[in-house]
């Protein structure tokens, strides 16, 4: 009872001696000693009791929100450190999280990302509850909106007034209005980044209050709205944002080449213009042309846009890296607008074209010109052929990844590959019917290293050598109330148009589809 701990361990080496010499004492006298020697070492290796609390919340924001959940029900101190440490949360925002506000909010009282979710057939969170955790929530830097309902421009003011040190706000399917918009804008001087997406609260027609520019406009750096009836009340924003980085524009309504000639005009610091299904002709691509330091351009389903539009961005935008076209088959953009890029943008890194039919002439001009170009995309096209291909694995020195879909290639066009893009890395071939799997197993045997990964568009995945990650995004799956988000909040959603879903690129490895040939070319030659 009263004996020391280095009496006891030289106790328990007594034993252990002991028990070389008797095997069959040792059952009875070793076990006891061996638990009470575990209990001592364990009263002297409680480490983490030590651990200052900064440490110990290190510690949990590496794991995973699941794992944090588990952690804070170990015991009250880590309940404490995890809720404290937590600086990312995601709620559902049904109308019956306004009376936990206080209790979860107490506990997690170092917020400053917070998504609020509500599916759309509930009823959603008012303005006292919005209300009611931006007071709690004053360090707030970042807040996404969903399908929040029942909040109005009140409920915006509220919040805006107590939260001004926002820099993200994502808002979609909500029905506030302008006033609520521009509450934002007048009161959050510090923000950087605003995405709106449905916002049903503003009036279409000439009734619609202008939005912006607002406090926020000094510090904006990215603006994207979405599927807005009458996208361009953000006019006076667009203009005022004098550091305007990036404008995505996705299926606004309205005429754009009214407005782009007044935006390019007061800012210059556009490196991003992202347009997909709105009304902008050449007219709009001229105005965007003065924009001298644009480096990313999509044209996306903008059938009025020709060569000549494109042309005039070329020729002025010299320092363009990334260009998406998708024609959507109006056959208003080829060669000609191709050969303007080649000549003019020899820094173009990355070209996705869709819809479009481009021939040998611009392909070579593109890789004899463009001696950077890592990332090709060719998609729907009916000119792209072996002649083509041949032509990029001869010039196309720099290209690490390939993507072909829906075009008029065959296994003649791969083999070019075995000996061409000496830099190429991976290449992705999708629905081009004269590929076969006995045309990319060659072109692998040929050329190890090259990760080949060929769709029949038969949900027949061929692939090979693929070790890229995907990138799933930080969206927040919603959580009830009181439970944990996941770790991020999405600035804005990416437009899930054609040309994004070439980050299947990257994507995937099967190897069943082959496993299952294989065996049934062997079973076949074992039953002849």
């Amino acid at each position: 009872m009263g004996q020391s701990v280095s009496s006891a361990k030289l106790t328990a080496r007594r034993d252990c001696n002991h028990s070389q010499r008797s095997y069959s004492k040792s059952a009875v006298l070793i076990s006891p000693m061996k638990t009470e020697e575990a209990e001592v070492i364990d009263e002297l290796s409680d480490f983490i009791s030590d651990l200052p609390d900064e440490c110990l919340a290190c510690v949990f924001q590496s794991l995973t929100p699941a794992d944090r959940k588990r952690c804070s029900l170990v015991c009250r101190r880590w309940l404490r450190i995890e809720g404290q440490s937590r600086h990312r949360l995601s709620l559902n925002a049904q109308s019956d999280l306004h009376p936990l506000i206080p209790s979860i909010f107490s506990r997690f009282d170092a917020v400053t990302k917070l998504a609020l979710k509500c599916d759309r057939r509930s009823v959603g969170i008012g303005d006292e509850a919005l209300a009611s955790i931006s007071e709690r929530c004053r360090n707030l830097t970042r807040l996404k909106l969903r399908a929040c309902r029942d909040l109005t421009d009140a409920g915006m003011l509220a919040f805006a007034k107590n939260c001004r040190g926002l820099k993200k706000l994502s808002c979609g399917s909500c029905t506030f209005g302008a006033k609520g918009m521009n509450a934002v804008l007048d009161n959050c001087p510090a923000l950087e980044e605003l995405s709106v997406k449905r916002l049903r609260g503003i009036i279409d027609g000439s009734a619609a209050e202008p939005i912006g520019p607002g406090l926020a406009a000094a510090s904006l750096k990215t603006i994207c709205l979405k599927e807005l009836y009458n996208g361009q009340c953000f006019g006076p924003l667009i203009i005022g944002a004098r550091n305007l980085r990036s404008l995505k524009l996705f299926r606004c309504s309205g005429d754009w080449d009214k407005l782009f000639p007044l935006i390019m005009d007061q800012v210059t610091s556009i490196i991003e213009i992202h347009m997909e299904r709105i009304q902008v002709s050449d007219v709009g691509l001229e105005a965007i042309s003065n924009s001298l330091n644009l480096e990313i351009l999509h044209l996306v389903k903008t059938p009025v846009c020709t060569n000549a539009g494109l042309g005039a961005v070329a020729e002025k935008c010299k320092l363009l890296r990334k260009l998406h076209i998708d024609g959507w088959k109006a056959n208003r953009i080829g060669d000609h607008g191709l050969i303007a890029v080649a000549k003019s943008c020899s820094n173009l890194q990355e070209l996705v074209l869709i819809g479009v039919n481009p021939t040998k002439l611009s392909l070579e001009m593109l890789a004899s010109n463009c001696q950077n170009l890592e990332r090709l995309a060719l998609c729907g096209s009916d000119t792209v052929g072996d002649a083509e291909i041949c032509c990029i694995a001869l010039k196309c020195i720099a290209l690490k990844k390939l993507c072909i879909k829906s075009c008029p290639i065959s296994d003649h066009g791969m083999g070019a590959l075995a000996s061409g893009c000496p830099n190429l890395v991976k290449v992705k071939v999708k629905k081009c019917r004269g590929v076969t799997p006995e045309g990319a197993d060659w072109l692998r045997a040929n050329r190890g290293s090259l990760s080949v990964n060929l769709d029949m568009g038969e949900h027949l995945d061929v692939t090979a050598n693929d070790g890229v990650v995907q990138d799933n995004g930080d969206g927040i799956p919603p959580v009830v109330a009181g439970q944990i988000g996941a770790p991020g909040i999405a600035s804005s959603s990416t437009a899930r148009s054609t040309s994004f879903k070439l980050s299947g690129i990257l994507g995937g490895r099967s190897f069943m589809a082959c496993t299952l040939r294989r065996l049934a070319s062997s079973n076949g030659s074992s039953r002849s």
